[in-house]
């Protein structure tokens, strides 16, 4: 990592070829400074890998493998020969091929597979989130295994120690990679948000394939895209049955929508008596649909004819234009407007009422810490602020069940399997339960039966036929510029463009190869442009 000098100001910058001869009539300058170790030659490579996979710049694939820190040097340690733990046979044949699929119930510990991955030498393990990883580590430490924490560690990871972090440290440095292994690789944490959408499962799975390594990719539910990709290894089934909880599957096909609410029959006493109960409802706020109680009409917006939704305080609000008015019926002007889809904070409000005490809301906006409680309500985030709990109660599932984004199935399986790990194995009593009028869905049928085939085998038929990943590849394309970006791009061979909807194109192609070669031959125009390959919200 070098500072060299542009237009009077000194910017950082990477050296990643050496001996190259300079264009004709371009003066080379001297580099200003050295300012330490950057990544190395392979991570250099895989920079411009991602670049033509994700649609993105090498610079910004290098500043992720850069040290947070100056590291001036890197001393190379020889590898401890400490004994490691014994873990099960089935764990190490995970490892004996190029790319596996490990699927494990929620409920078993994680660390064996890393154990394994670290017995084979230095080991990338990645896993979702940060407390997870930490956690890891420790593990990984009291075992007797040299670990590098990144991105703090970052020169102990290329000195030779084993590896643990979050999505960056897909990147980390691995001079001597023996293995990789992914957890959860379902998570939606995986892939970069921000342009480049750069997915560290994929980044993963290449790097394995450069350094002939074993990949493992571990999660109690695997998504399609790791299926394809990989070999699945899968429990016995009593195994799989042992390490879910209970459901119980609350049909409410037969209850009055306008009148039902949230709290059915079934589930009222198992709120009361369980030790602790968390409940999940995806909706912030106090109310997201309201209709009048005299005429029914439900409340929209003046202006525009959007929902009107109300907020903590006393006034409907439209989310589509932002109008504002009382809380008063448009249609008859009465005052009495009944909740249709409540809000977390409104079903906070009816929850203390029912349960006679006291309820902790938890959002994604919610403080670092959470007051302790008996009964918890809030979005998924609840999921990961609670340490434990006897009952999970999801008191809308169908909104997960039928959004209309691909992933759907997916993502709700993904919360189900969340949950279970917060109550435990059946063996501990816990029970996860579910409400819904779709009690025939295969994600509900799946978790009933401890069996995530059952859903994966359905959804890849659904996929296939709906020509969506991974059974071709898409990428959205946004931004002022777009509509220039896909003028330029044409027709290329195998290449299909949809839209524009709402400002948005999407590409779809059968391959990556045909998509990220479309998208890389492509100028990009000025202006503002946005290419996100493999959108997970479509």
């Amino acid at each position: 990592m070098v500072r060299i000098s542009l237009h009077g100001r000194r910017v950082g910058g990477w050296v990643v070829a050496t001996d190259v001869e300079p264009p004709p009539g371009v003066r080379l300058l001297a580099l200003s400074k050295r300012s330490g170790v950057g990544p190395s030659g392979e991570l250099i490579e895989m920079a411009a890998w991602a670049a033509w996979r994700f649609a993105g710049r090498r610079a910004s694939f290098l500043a992720t493998a850069s040290p947070p820190t100056t590291v001036a040097g890197i001393e190379r340690r020889p590898r401890s020969n400490d004994p490691v733990p014994v873990v099960a046979d089935e764990i190490v044949a995970a490892f004996g091929t190029g790319v596996s699929v490990l699927r494990r119930p929620p409920t078993t510990d994680p660390v064996p597979v890393a154990v394994a991955a670290c017995a084979r030498g230095q080991a990338l393990v990645l896993v979702p989130t940060v407390t997870g990883a930490r956690q890891m580590a420790l593990a990984l430490r009291r075992a007797g295994i040299e670990v590098a924490l990144h991105p703090r560690d970052w020169a102990a990871a290329a000195a030779g120690a084993s590896v643990v972090g979050t999505r960056a440290a897909a990147w980390a440095p691995a001079p001597d990679l023996a293995a990789v292994v992914v957890f959860d690789e379902h998570d939606e944490a995986w892939q970069e948000q921000r342009a480049p959408t750069w997915h560290a499962r994929e980044v993963a799975v290449e790097r394995a394939r450069r350094a002939g390594a074993p990949c493992v990719l571990v999660s109690a539910t695997p998504s399609l895209e790791a299926l394809t990709v990989g070999s699945l290894s899968a429990p016995t089934r009593a195994g799989e049955r042992a390490g879910w909880p209970l459901f119980d599957v609350i049909d409410r096909r037969q209850d009055d929508p306008m009148r039902g609410g949230l709290w059915s029959e079934r589930l009222t006493p198992m709120l009361r008596s369980a030790e602790r109960a968390v409940c999940v409802l995806n909706r912030t706020g106090r109310s997201r649909l309201m209709a009048c109680g005299r005429c029914g009409d439900v409340s929209r917006c003046e202006h525009c004819d959007g929902a009107m939704v109300q907020a903590d305080g006393d006034r409907l609000q439209c989310r589509r234009c932002g109008g504002e008015r009382p809380v008063i019926c448009q249609a008859c002007g009465a005052t009495n407007l009944r909740n249709i889809r409540a809000g977390v904070t409104r079903a906070r409000e009816e929850l203390e009422a029912l349960v006679g005490e006291p309820v902790v809301e938890v959002t994604g906006a919610s403080d670092t810490e959470i007051a302790d409680a008996r009964v918890y309500i809030g979005t998924e985030a609840v999921l990961h602020r609670v340490g434990g709990a006897s009952l999970v109660a999801f008191l809308d599932i169908d909104q997960e069940l039928l959004a209309p984004r691909y992933r759907a199935g997916e993502e709700a399986l993904a919360l189900l399997a969340r949950a279970a790990r917060l109550v435990g194995p059946r063996s501990g009593g816990g029970r996860v339960a579910v409400q819904t009028r779709v009690p025939r869905h295969d994600v509900l049928q799946a978790a009933l039966t401890a069996d995530p085939a059952r859903f994966s085998a359905a959804e890849a038929a659904r996929r296939a036929t709906l020509h969506m990943p991974p059974e071709t590849a898409i990428a959205e394309v946004s931004g002022q510029s777009a509509a220039a970006f896909v003028a330029e791009l044409g027709s290329p061979a195998g290449v299909e463009v949809l839209g524009p909807s709402d400002g948005r194109y999407l590409l779809r192609a059968p391959d990556h190869d045909t998509l990220c070669d479309a998208v890389a031959s492509t100028p990009r125009p000025s202006g503002r442009l946005r290419i996100a390959m493999d959108p997970v919200r479509v």
